[in-house]
């Protein structure tokens, strides 16, 4: 996979570089790990690498998984500081959204790509309906279920989530929102929901693809570590920035971003289903 400083292959690592850094954005604005950017990114990046097509959007998708784990614990600690996390929600989820997280990966290893852009493109389109076009007066209750109604949303958004390669935010900011939670508070707790779906999510992947045929050089099952190695510390370095702009933007305007920035990633991979 790295043979020689070829200029093109340059230019790709400044590439995954700069993808990491609007993915730490992402995940402090967001309380997302950014793999909703990561993910279209680097199968882009592999396909250019001509990585076989059957495995490509599962590397994908692991990557992203391996990625987030130090960024959405970077931005759940800045989170944590400000005290805006949820953490007795966290708590129910400790054992459900991990479990969720391994029936995903357990899945991605039968699924085809295909299907895992479509899980990804119809969620991500979902979700930024309610966020654009969402009213106050659209709530599930007035607080968040119980233990049962908080384990099964965890499993839910744990299973979802490790098929699209992303730190659960998508999922649990439209949860919480629904019920009557504030986006920000939402967005905060998102970032620790990011560390529990990355850690499992990631050795999942890595056990779905291990020895599976046409993966490219530094790969641990679906994910790439070189691909990691380069990006990781780009998030890290830029998730606290995104973290203070959540807590400067009013609520309206975080949901309109976040529900734009949605739109646009359903669209591109609807596009790849049809080969652009």
């Amino acid at each position: 996979m790295l043979q020689s400083l070829d200029p093109t292959l340059v230019t790709l690592a400044i590439s995954l570089m700069g993808a990491g850094a609007v993915a730490g954005l992402l995940a402090g604005v967001f309380g997302i790990g950014g793999g909703a950017v990561l993910v279209p990114v680097l199968y882009q990046f592999l396909g250019i690498l001509e990585v076989d097509e059957a495995v490509r959007m599962h590397l994908s998708v692991g990557t992203s998984l391996a990625v987030i784990v130090p960024t959405s614990l970077r931005s759940y600690l800045s989170h944590k500081k400000r005290g805006a996390v949820d953490q007795e929600l966290l708590r129910n989820y400790m054992i459900f959204v991990p479990l969720g997280v391994l029936f995903g990966a357990l899945l991605a290893a039968y699924i085809s790509a295909n299907g895992l852009k479509a899980v990804f493109a119809v969620i991500a389109l979902v979700v930024a309906f309610k966020m654009l076009f969402g009213k106050e007066s659209w709530r599930l209750a007035d607080d968040l279920p119980g233990t049962k109604g908080r384990s099964i949303a965890g499993v839910i958004i744990g299973f979802f989530s490790s098929l699209m390669g992303i730190g659960g935010g998508v999922m649990n900011n439209t949860f919480m929102t629904l019920f009557n939670r504030p986006i920000h508070q939402a967005v905060a707790t998102s970032s620790g929901v990011g560390v529990l779906i990355s850690i499992p999510g990631a050795i999942g992947y890595m056990w779905a693809g291990w020895d599976k045929a046409g993966l490219p050089d530094f790969s641990l099952g679906f994910v790439n570590l070189l691909a990691v190695g380069l990006i990781i510390p780009i998030t890290i370095l830029i998730a606290p920035l995104g973290v203070k702009i959540a807590h400067a933007l009013p609520k309206t305007v975080l949901s309109r971003i976040f529900g734009l920035f949605l739109i646009i990633v359903a669209i591109r991979f609807f596009l790849a289903l049809n080969g652009s």
